[in-house]
């Protein structure tokens, strides 16, 4: 019997994840906002990678083209851009830095918590229905090679039918909604962000 295990992408999966959280990590422990900012890079487009790897290609796009190619650059803009120092902020006392660590942490756990809380309030673990799949499972290993592959094509054939699931989660209709539902939007998105960089080129001309 096939199985639906992808060594190769649980893999990708492993060293991609890995990767966002040392970035991520880095994002918030290095002293020097410039390097924050290019970490947020990495992170962005690691979580990226992981759009491709669930097969959501649009969605990757998306993420490195408005992320990437304009938040990330519309920050390093507003970094360049300002009076601040650019090294190392040496203001910042560990103490501060640990208290401020603690709290993130804090905020993080309790909202991850709850959003696992809240998303399978509703789900029961079914013992019955376990047991009655084990069940079944060594019925079907009981049966001859034959029988198998009948029940096998069987099975098959009914997931054939069932994976038309409709317009959900397809790229056309993600696309469709943000071209035709919310163009508005997206396109004052666009100049709010053409204007930011044409302001950034005037400020610093003048400087």
């Amino acid at each position: 019997m096939e199985t639906t295990f992808d060594l190769p992408a649980n893999i990708a999966f492993g060293v991609i994840a890995v990767a966002i959280i040392v970035a991520a990590i880095r994002v918030v422990t290095t002293r020097n906002i410039v390097h924050a900012a290019l970490w947020l890079v990495v992170v962005l487009g690691g979580v990226g990678a992981i759009y491709i790897l669930l097969q959501a290609e649009f969605v990757a796009v998306v993420q490195y083209l408005v992320y990437i190619g304009a938040i990330v650059v519309l920050f390093l803009f507003g970094i360049m851009l300002t009076r601040a120092p650019l090294g190392e902020m040496l203001d910042l006392t560990n103490r501060t830095m640990r208290v401020g660590a603690i709290i993130t942490a804090v905020i993080l756990v309790t909202i991850m918590v709850f959003s696992v809380v809240d998303s399978f309030r509703d789900e029961e673990v079914d013992f019955i229905a376990y047991s009655g799949d084990v069940a079944a499972a060594q019925t079907f290993a009981d049966l001859s090679a034959e029988e198998q592959e009948t029940v096998l094509d069987e099975v098959a054939a009914i997931g054939a039918e069932g994976t038309d699931l409709g317009p959900v989660g397809r790229t056309e209709t993600v696309s469709d909604s943000i071209f035709r539902d919310y163009l508005i939007p997206f396109e004052v998105i666009s100049a709010l962000l053409l204007a930011a960089l044409i302001g950034a080129i005037v400020i610093a001309r003048r400087d």
